[in-house]
C-alpha cells in the first residue's frame, strides 16, 4: 500500500531484524514491523507479541523503540493499512483500533482506526512530503 501511494519501499537483504520494511519518508527512513489485523464485532485487533524457541524454551517479547519505529497492520477484507507509531505500542501484547460506534457511544478512550490509516499516518509523520495515488488507506 505504500509504494501505491508513491513511498519508496525497502526489504532487509538478510534475515534478523525486528523490522520487515523500512519506508522512505525523506529525509527519515521508517522501519516497520508488518502484521495481519483481525476484524472483529467492529475492532481491529493487532497482535504485538511476537513467540520465538530458544533453548531455554518459548520466549515471547514484544517492540520497543530500539527495534521498530512503527506497526503498520494490514486488514485483507477492507484491503487497508493503519500505522500505528511505536510508542503507542512498546511493551503492548495486542492492540484494538475500533471501526464502528461503541454500542454505549463511548468516545473518550477509544483508538480509532481511521485516524491511523496509512495515508493519514505517513502525512502526520512527514508533513512536507507529497503523496500521489490511489485513496487507499
Amino acid at each position: 500500500m505504500a509504494i501505491e501511494l508513491g513511498l519508496t519501499v525497502l526489504r532487509p537483504l538478510c534475515e534478523g531484524r525486528r523490522y520487515d520494511l523500512v519506508i522512505d519518508i525523506e529525509p527519515t527512513l521508517l522501519r516497520v514491523q508488518c502484521k495481519l489485523a483481525r476484524r472483529l464485532n467492529g475492532v481491529l485487533s493487532v497482535r504485538l507479541q511476537t513467540n520465538r524457541f530458544t533453548p531455554a524454551g518459548y520466549v515471547s517479547t514484544s517492540y520497543t523503540a530500539a527495534e521498530i519505529d512503527a506497526i503498520c497492520a494490514y486488514v485483507p477484507e477492507l484491503h487497508r493499512c493503519y500505522l500505528i507509531p511505536v510508542e503507542e505500542i512498546s511493551g503492548r501484547r495486542a492492540l484494538h483500533l475500533r471501526l464502528d460506534p461503541t454500542r454505549n457511544n463511548q468516545a473518550q478512550g477509544i483508538k480509532w482506526a481511521r485516524d491511523y490509516e496509512l495515508r493519514a499516518m505517513i502525512r502526520k509523520m512527514c508533513p512536507d512530503q507529497e503523496n500521489e495515488g490511489p485513496a487507499t488507506g
